[in-house]
């Protein structure tokens, strides 16, 4: 495959659906900013759950670090306190730290707070950075 089509596939192709926080973005927001009033936060929509396919190598390297081989892709910003996407935008997150509640993807610097269905999907590490 291409890369072209790999990336086709992971932004559109179908996936195992997943469930996210089932409520609206207000509620959303304020339940993430009572929970982690400190780090920022990015609230999406339209997301995809990626367990990446890596060499063994950069997988042990990045568990090293105490981060999981999974990112999150967004194909929409509801919210972001930062301020670094507008509403609509799409967003490509770093490695996972820790997922809690069944909705927070944290990475080192944000929470994402993944509302609504989203998908899950297998992706190779190359394909997914190919992705900007």
């Amino acid at each position: 495959m291409d890369t072209l089509d790999a990336v086709t596939q992971l932004l559109n192709g179908d996936g195992v659906t997943m469930l996210g926080h089932d409520t609206d973005d207000n509620a959303a927001i304020e339940y993430v900013r009572e929970r982690s009033p400190k780090k920022p936060f990015c609230l999406v929509r339209q997301w995809i759950w990626i367990d990446l396919d890596m060499p063994d190598s950069v997988k042990e390297k990045l568990l090293s670090e105490g981060l999981q081989p999974v990112m999150i892709y967004a194909h929409q910003v509801v919210f972001d306190s930062a301020g670094r996407f507008s509403p609509g935008d799409w967003a490509r997150s770093t490695p996972l730290l820790n997922f809690t509640d069944g909705c927070f993807f944290e990475t080192r610097n944000t929470i994402y707070v993944l509302v609504g269905h989203g998908i899950r999907k297998s992706a190779e590490l190359s394909t997914v950075i190919k992705i900007f």
